[in-house]
């Protein structure tokens, strides 16, 4: 299993990267781009959508591990990373560990913001 799993999270994040412009498009179509309405229901629902997988994949242990890889790691994984960042926060608050969490989504969130706009400052000034 150790070099077919990146097959199965290939295979998965494909299909994921096709729904994610499917959804995005869908959205933009029906509500314009002032405001990000695809891009906000991709995020809440692929943290909802990896909640359930990981809680099922979690409560059946008899399922392939092949499923652990197409459906979490490749399909929502490349439909939303934003999910995995949430489920990393989540577990480390189920591990007893809140600090972490926060630490993880505070520098997530503030430091991102603060890397795109330094990336893009640099962008715009290499062009």
């Amino acid at each position: 299993m150790p070099r077919v799993r990146y097959l199965w999270v290939g295979l998965g994040g494909a299909l994921g990267a096709i729904a994610r412009y499917a959804v995005g498009v869908w959205f933009y179509d029906r509500f314009g781009a002032r405001f990000p309405y695809g891009t906000v229901a991709i995020n809440i629902s692929g943290c909802f959508a990896i909640g359930l997988v990981v809680a099922l994949l979690d409560a059946r242990s008899a399922i392939s591990p092949a499923w652990r890889y197409a459906i979490p790691i490749g399909f929502i994984g490349a439909y939303t990373t934003f999910s995995t960042f949430e489920l990393e926060s989540f577990r480390a608050v189920q591990e007893g560990w809140p600090g972490i969490a926060l630490l993880n989504l505070g520098l997530s969130v503030i430091v991102g913001y603060a890397a795109v706009w330094l990336g893009f400052v640099a962008g715009r000034h290499l062009a």
